[in-house]
């Protein structure tokens, strides 16, 4: 028997209880842009918006004067260069398969107010030929202000090396006329550096990974994939092999470059690509271009018709 007994004080209506604690109308169903600030009423809230908008404008400002400082920068200061010693302009074209015109911004997206500058750091007792040919490439295609530097670490530096870009420049000019800035630093060095946009990319080592990018600002990269990795294999074999290798290993080297020889002009399809510049300097620099295999040496000929190798005969004396 129950202690309390209540009776029942409902009738016999159904109760709904409700399936969420508060209610709020669907904005999705509103005519009002996401982007919009909706008010509970449904208003725009448009100081806030004119706040965004002018964060916007502020942010847009501090970017164009970033660039422009950096740009001011550069004119002021060089890099891990202690000694200025040239300033040349950029080489005259000549007739190559690489003359054009190539747009820098599709290739490393856009930069307001700021000289990109390509900074490279080797010793002269190892001249990087590779890379000179393809600053001359390069002058080619774009307006360059290219200069020389010695730093502190290297005693001295012989006069053919000190010129290697071209004689030096004696008129006034303006860094806001070029489109790139090429900057070779005589250092002491156990391996070839590069810097591009110096303020924030780390550095690229190896004279073979510094070939390959200034050879896709040229932007005459194959599109196959099979030829672009046949150019990367060839690359591999002329600075691994050719440039560090030994005498055996270099003679097998260039009766490979023979036999490739007679099936094709160049190397790597019907033309002259980074393959055959990095395998020509490294041939001239440690000498093993004196073989006598036929092809080779049409091939050395070919290469040194086309006036980009001229210049190293003058500095490997």
């Amino acid at each position: 028997m129950a202690m309390y007994q209540v009776k029942p004080f409902g009738g016999g209506d159904i109760i709904h209880l409700p399936t969420c604690m508060y209610r709020l109308p669907n904005i999705h169903t509103q005519t009002v842009r996401c982007a919009d600030h909706v008010l509970q009423n449904g208003e725009i809230d448009t100081g806030l918006k004119a706040l965004e908008e002018r964060q916007d404008e502020i942010l847009r400002r501090l970017w164009e004067l970033k660039a422009a400082v950096d740009g001011l920068a550069k004119t002021v200061t060089t890099p891990d260069a202690d000694l200025d010693a040239t300033t040349v302009p950029p080489s005259p074209a000549s007739a190559s398969t690489f003359r054009g015109s190539v747009d820098l911004d599709s290739l490393l997206g856009r930069d307001l107010g700021a000289l990109r500058d390509i900074v490279i750091n080797a010793s002269p007792s190892r001249p990087p030929l590779c890379l000179l040919v393809l600053h001359r490439l390069l002058c080619q295609r774009y307006q360059v202000l290219s200069s020389v530097h010695v730093h502190s670490s290297v005693s001295s530096v012989p006069p053919k090396l000190v010129n290697c870009l071209g004689l030096r420049r004696t008129d006034n000019f303006q860094r806001q006329r070029f489109q790139l800035g090429f900057t070779l630093i005589w250092k002491d060095v156990p391996k070839v550096q590069m810097k591009f946009c110096v303020p924030t990319m780390c550095t690229i080592e190896g004279e073979a990974n510094v070939a390959r990018f200034l050879f896709r600002l040229l932007g005459v990269e194959p599109q196959d994939p099979a030829m672009a990795t046949m150019i990367d294999s060839w690359v591999d074999t002329a600075f691994l092999q050719l440039a560090q290798g030994g005498a055996k290993e270099q003679a097998t080297v260039v009766h490979a470059l023979n036999d490739s020889l007679s099936r094709s002009p160049w190397l790597v399809g019907a033309e002259y690509s980074l393959a055959d510049m990095a395998c020509a300097s490294c041939l001239l620099q440690t000498g093993a271009a004196k073989s006598g295999l036929v092809n080779v040496q049409r091939w050395l000929k070919a290469c040194q018709n086309l006036g980009h190798f001229n210049f190293i005969h003058a500095l490997l004396q």
